[in-house]
């Protein structure tokens, strides 16, 4: 019987020690290799068409994603195999060398300008390599890092929150004058996730959101083509052949496909009709070869990746390991939601890839880096059930199966 004031106690986790390493998580690894195999077969079919127009070569983009993605195998295998918790100590020359990167594409001369852009640095005969996507990875690190060592100073607003915002805004600031205002919003709301699965206070929180889309709709409304993507979700039947045209090409794809699709390779609005048909489009033309069955098997395997990424998450070794999974799945999942609300006129097109799946060099390679760093965290989780012992409840709240630093709690037994 508890005595009268006392405060209530809930199990918690036994603090962890340090475990070898075992398998990694093998229904995890082999999600991502059936998307990959699935995105080289939907970049072929709805770039080859383009190829052809552009570099009369109808295999110039699936040569580029197959080397990209020989190139990603090795940086996700090497991940796989490095102790996650080495990645602490280096997580500040890894930021430091994002924030040079993303700098560098902002001086003439270094950076690469594209339909207006300047996103990438030019390598060579290597793929170009494109300093946003790293900071995602970098960005994740660090704050992982940062956050697992502050425990109950992130609760001060000082302390805690000021110089969270300062650390992100500086990145955030250096991607939108770029411009690329798709990518600062997938980091701010990985980083978001972050603080806010790692204790922070709800008011905090809520605080740097409204915030966050206030700065939002400021950019939007100075910006001539963020207006335009605005214009062309709400109101993309006034102008179809103009600021509307893409949308309504997406869905038109969609549409055409049905239950089963047109069949493998017989997609029409590859065509020159969807533009970024093998980017930010592809799965719109997935839909449309392969039908919503196509779409729901594709869907299916994302939730498979992001369900065994929470089981890292509730089993990791400590908070750092707990963040890093944490992080890439806030990563996956978003470009996820970004990227099908786009397609599907839920939401504004943004130009965010689908993971994994659209073409792109650095994307690809760096997605598979992150997911690396997840297959390393679960290959030091438990492979016992945990047993619980009681504890003083923590401040602040956490999802269950989070520990936080000092104080150890999860949620309740498992």
């Amino acid at each position: 019987m508890r005595s009268a004031g006392t405060q209530p106690q809930r199990p918690t986790a036994r603090a962890s020690t340090t475990r070898a390493a075992h398998a990694p998580d093998y229904l995890l690894l082999t999600s991502v290799i059936v998307l990959c195999v699935f995105g080289l077969i939907a970049v072929y079919s709805s770039s080859y068409a383009l190829g052809s127009a552009q570099f009369k070569d109808a295999n110039y983009f699936i040569k580029k994603q197959m080397f990209s993605l020989v190139l990603g195998t090795v940086a996700m295998v090497v991940a796989m195999y490095v102790d996650y918790r080495i990645l602490r100590r280096l997580s500040p020359l890894i930021m430091l060398v994002a924030l040079i990167g993303l700098a560098g594409v902002l001086i003439p001369g270094i950076g690469h300008s594209s339909n207006g852009a300047a996103r990438w640095i030019d390598l060579g005969p290597l793929p170009p390599l494109q300093p946003s996507e790293f900071a995602k990875l970098a960005v994740l690190i660090y704050l992982s890092a940062w956050l697992a060592a502050k425990g109950d100073l992130l609760l001060d607003l000082q302390l805690g929150v000021l110089p969270f915002v300062g650390m992100v805004g500086i990145v955030g600031a250096l991607i939108v004058l770029e411009p690329d205002l798709g990518t600062a919003l997938v980091i701010a709301a990985i980083t978001g996730t972050l603080f806010f699965v790692a204790g922070a206070r709800l008011m905090h929180v809520m605080a740097l959101a409204g915030s966050g889309l206030l700065m939002l709709g400021v950019l939007i409304l100075s910006g001539g083509y963020r207006m335009d993507r605005i214009t062309a979700f709400t109101s993309a039947e006034d102008d179809p052949s103009g600021v509307g045209f893409h949308a309504l090409q997406l869905l038109v794809a969609f549409g055409s496909g049905g239950w089963g699709g047109l069949g493998l390779g017989v997609s029409r609005q590859k065509f020159f009709y969807v533009p970024g048909s093998h980017t930010d489009g592809i799965l719109a033309i997935i839909g449309e070869e392969l039908g919503y069955i196509g779409v729901f098997v594709v869907m299916a395997l994302f939730i498979v990746l992001l369900y065994r990424a929470w089981v890292a998450i509730r089993d990791a070794e400590d908070q750092f390991g707990s963040l890093l999974a944490v992080g890439v799945a806030a990563w996956i999942a978003f470009q996820l939601l970004i990227n099908v609300g786009g397609v599907a006129r839920l939401l504004p097109l943004t130009g965010i890839p689908l993971p994994l799946i659209s073409f792109g060099g650095t994307s690809l390679i760096l997605t598979m880096a992150a997911i690396g760093v997840l297959l390393s965290v679960t290959r030091y989780t438990s492979t016992e059930p945990r047993t619980a012992e009681v504890a003083p409840p923590a401040r602040g709240r956490s999802m269950p199966g989070f520990r936080r630093p000092e104080r150890p709690s999860i949620g309740g037994a498992r």
